[in-house]
């Protein structure tokens, strides 16, 4: 316990942390915060704190998963938050536990050489996440089962109303005219291709490597009686063929890899139109390239990694590819996450059920994590215009909020 003591003594300075070690004995840690509820953790065996210690990428989420790490007061959402809160990313915060330059640059080599993601490969680590039940996703998101970051115009507003409010973002950022020819990149399940045929008049053509989301996507547009217009098909973006006039990809770039991003815009480029225009929204990062946490890397995402903004604009750069419009969505995620974390809790029985209480603690440690990840740490998303000709949208952004307040009024 020795260990932990000492990491805690030195992390932990705003808000109040208790310790129970497996011999009864209390520890506390940090100062009172108003703002915040005090958390008390219970290790229910001798050698948690000072696995967890020793292993700062990973101990904490093997001994919460295990039961070794038990709270009794707060949750694992309000665990993480205090102890990311202690180390905001703008006041020069990071990872927990701190490494030497050695170890940096082995972690990013392992996260370049996982990423690789070749074709076999790519369906796998999709299979991973995606195909593990439609049942889980729809007890935590939005109706429309919009997996990736929403839009909040107001903070309070429904996880609903910001999925429908991120999607006229992006639809009035494509600058869509009926009759278009629409490819959506890792089309999930469906919903972002049925909106954009809705409130545009538009063609649209997803493609996924989940055949759970594959299924559920061609019901979808079955059921709406658009099937002849909004196709869905399981293949790799570098698979495909044809031209598009417009290009759209929310949450999947994620997945490409980074020695796979000029392979990913070279192929954007030759889907497009000569005034065609994209629109990739993607999780990244708010300072330099990085790599992936061992967390995620071995539990939720395999081949993941969120690229830093230089990353993405040096690729595409290579490929002629001319960046119209980039946002930088701040804290949009962590909202999202807030509502996605409540929904799991509050399904915890039947999660439980169709998996187990390793599977449910595993589940909410990840969108905790996620979650403070974009409050305190460097993670945020970004928007970014692309068209391959500078004179394939108006000279200036003012045509964006106009559409965009159309398309709310359609709903």
């Amino acid at each position: 316990m020795w260990l932990f003591d000492k990491f805690a003594r030195k992390a932990l300075k705003q808000g109040q942390l208790s310790i129970i070690d497996g011999d009864g004995k209390r520890y506390d840690y940090g100062t009172p915060d108003p703002d915040r509820m005090p958390i008390v953790v219970r290790f229910t065996d001798r050698k948690v704190g000072n696995y967890i210690a020793r292993h700062p990428r990973l101990g904490a989420a093997e001994a919460w998963m295990d039961g070794r790490m038990v709270i009794e007061q707060g949750d694992i959402a309000g665990l993480i938050d205090l102890i990311r809160a202690n180390g905001k990313w703008e006041r020069g915060g990071g990872q927990l536990g701190a490494r030497s330059p050695m170890k940096r640059i082995a972690g990013t080599i392992a996260t370049r050489l996982d990423s690789i993601n070749k074709i076999g490969k790519s369906k796998q680590n999709v299979a991973h996440h995606y195909d593990i039940g439609d049942r889980l996703y729809d007890l935590f998101l939005d109706v429309d089962r919009q997996y990736s970051c929403a839009y909040f115009t107001d903070p309070d507003n429904s996880l609903e109303q910001a999925q429908l409010d991120k999607k006229a973002h992006i639809a009035a950022k494509l600058n869509l005219k009926p009759g278009q020819r629409v490819l959506d990149i890792g089309c999930g399940w469906g919903g972002m291709a049925l909106y954009l045929n809705r409130v545009a008049d538009v063609d649209v053509l997803g493609i996924t490597l989940s055949e759970e989301q594959l299924k559920t996507a061609r019901r979808r547009a079955e059921e709406a009686g658009v099937a002849d217009r909004v196709k869905f098909e399981l293949i790799d973006y570098r698979e495909l063929s044809g031209t598009f006039d417009r290009i759209v990809s929310v949450g999947m770039f994620e997945h490409v890899g980074v020695p796979n991003y000029r392979t990913f815009f070279a192929k954007c480029r030759s889907l497009m139109v000569e005034d065609g225009v994209m629109l990739l929204h993607t999780i990244g990062r708010m300072g330099g390239p990085g790599q992936t946490d061992a967390f995620t890397a071995r539990y939720i995402f395999p081949g993941g990694y969120n690229p830093a903004l230089s990353e993405i604009v040096a690729a595409s750069e290579s490929q002629r590819l001319i960046s119209t419009d980039v946002e930088t969505l701040r804290v949009h995620y962590a909202l999202t996450i807030r509502h996605w974390y409540d929904r799991c809790v509050k399904h915890k029985a039947e999660i439980e059920a169709m998996f187990d209480a390793r599977f449910y603690r595993m589940w909410t440690f990840y969108l905790a994590g996620a979650m403070s990840a974009f409050r305190h740490g460097g993670m945020c998303n970004y928007q970014i215009q692309y068209t391959r000709s500078r004179w394939a949208l108006p000279l200036t952004r003012d045509y964006i909020a106009p559409a965009e307040q159309d398309l709310r009024a359609k709903g």
